[in-house]
């Protein structure tokens, strides 16, 4: 069951394709925690490079998937109508597990672990099936400006 689908994703987040990496929101409890889903296919574009007949999903566009599922915690757990602007500040203790491939999909789980305004402190887990693929500690800015549609 989805809490939040592919519309009100891309209302609150700038990223378009091919840089928008969440397909769905399957549990969201403000302040504290949420789930996001993206399903990888052969269609992405980076797969035509990276890697030629043995396709991997780069690690650090898992990293951003994560990213984009904490923005959208940060985002729902201000209540704001307008929305603020989110910057990545900071990636620490990055493991990478196993390879994404396609037909994969990624499950986010990303914690709270630290808010002082403006900083989030996020730790992420990414798995597919039960198998945890990536982990990282991601730290974002939350700003007071406002995003105008169409953001990159």
């Amino acid at each position: 069951m989805s809490v939040m689908e592919q519309a009100e994703i891309q209302a609150l987040l700038p990223h378009r394709y091919p840089f928008l990496l969440v397909d769905r929101i399957q549990e969201l409890d403000p302040d504290k925690r949420i789930v996001g889903i993206k399903n990888v296919t052969i269609n992405e574009p980076f797969f035509q490079g990276h890697f030629p007949g043995r396709p991997v999903m780069p690690g650090v566009l898992i990293l951003e998937a994560m990213s984009q599922v904490g923005a959208i915690l940060a985002f729902k757990s201000l209540g704001n109508a307008a929305r603020p602007v989110v910057y990545l500040t900071g990636v620490d203790g990055a493991k990478f597990r196993k390879p994404v491939v396609p037909g994969d999909q990624l499950r986010f789980e990303i914690e709270v672990v630290r808010k002082r305004p403006p900083f989030w402190k996020m730790e992420g887990k990414a798995f597919v099936g039960e198998e945890l693929v990536c982990e990282a500690e991601v730290t974002a800015m939350v700003t007071e400006e406002k995003a105008v549609k169409g953001d990159a």
